[in-house]
């Protein structure tokens, strides 16, 4: 492991990542571009930017075996199916309820875990889900009495966990492989060619968006993307379990947020349907710190 750093420095960074994956929801709810256009441009501008990087290590790129492009090109299809529902999601409910329900990620990973890799559980673990399922289910039955709509939304976020934690699942085992910089840029491109498919397939337009979308999608590309690059140099000092906690971090942010920026209100029935996710994984997520292994140093 690196030298140590000061646990403001730690805590400041985290702040910073938080604050950054907090934007995403918002300027998703800013657009009014189609969902599929939307995580293109994201996924396809963030390959842009990673490619200086990618250049410096191009060497890394010829050591990729046949095996290992085949799952980066499927952990691309699952990483564009989680930005396509997920940003889908945020057009019918509001960022609040997406946005929690994305928190369900590590209970999700659990239940993937076991019937995936025959990973074992303990009673403790099954219950905190309890508690983050039960508020899940509040936050639908909020969403039940505002309309049909936001109940869809519901449901394309918690598919949208399901992709990403597909896509996890693939990433896990070929990221040792490789660096940071070429995982996420060869995961975000193919990601962006599913996408370019999909659209294409589909027909919905590339073009004809005025400049306010342009600078979204831009936004899109830069601002969630400076979270993933503070994690990953954030790995070189604490453990991955750390990092994960931060999730529990951009329901909040970006629930403020849409209260203040485009003035989305809860319901009490919500709030406490929230609290109890949040609370869930909290639990879930300690429980898991405690149990965690030393850390040894993180590639990047």
């Amino acid at each position: 492991m690196k030298q140590s750093i000061s646990s403001k420095t730690i805590s400041l960074s985290l702040t910073i990542s938080i604050i950054a994956i907090s934007f995403s929801a918002i300027f998703v709810k800013w657009s009014d571009a189609p969902a599929s256009i939307l995580s293109m441009y994201r996924m396809l501008f963030a390959s842009l930017l990673l490619a200086p990087m990618v250049w410096v290590k191009r060497r890394e790129l010829k050591k990729i075996s046949s095996k290992n492009g085949a799952m980066l090109f499927f952990s691309g299809v699952f990483l564009a199916l989680h930005f396509a529902l997920w940003f889908g999601s945020l057009k019918f409910t509001t960022v609040a309820s997406s946005t929690i329900i994305l928190a369900l990620q590590p209970l999700i990973s659990l239940v993937g875990g076991f019937f995936l890799f025959k990973e074992r559980t303990t009673a403790s673990a099954l219950a905190t889900m309890g508690i983050a399922i039960v508020g899940a289910m509040m936050i639908g039955w909020g969403d039940f009495g505002l309309s049909a709509d936001a109940i869809h939304g519901d449901i394309l976020s918690f598919f949208s966990v399901i992709a990403v934690v597909g896509y996890l699942f693939i990433g896990q085992t070929i990221v040792k492989n490789m660096s940071h910089w070429i995982y996420s840029f060869c995961v975000f491109l193919c990601a962006g060619i599913v996408l370019v498919i999909y659209n294409l397939w589909t027909g919905v337009p590339f073009t004809g968006y005025p400049a306010k979308e342009w600078g979204i999608f831009l936004l899109l590309a830069i601002v969630p993307s400076l979270s993933h690059v503070i994690n990953n140099w954030l790995l070189n000092y604490v453990n991955a379990t750390t990092i994960s906690m931060s999730i529990l971090g951009e329901p909040v942010g970006s629930t403020i947020l849409a209260i203040f920026i485009l003035g989305e209100r809860l319901s009490g029935w919500q709030i406490f349907g929230g609290l109890l996710v949040l609370l869930g994984v909290f639990l879930f997520m300690s429980k898991k710190q405690k149990a965690a292994p030393p850390m040894q140093k993180a590639a990047v």
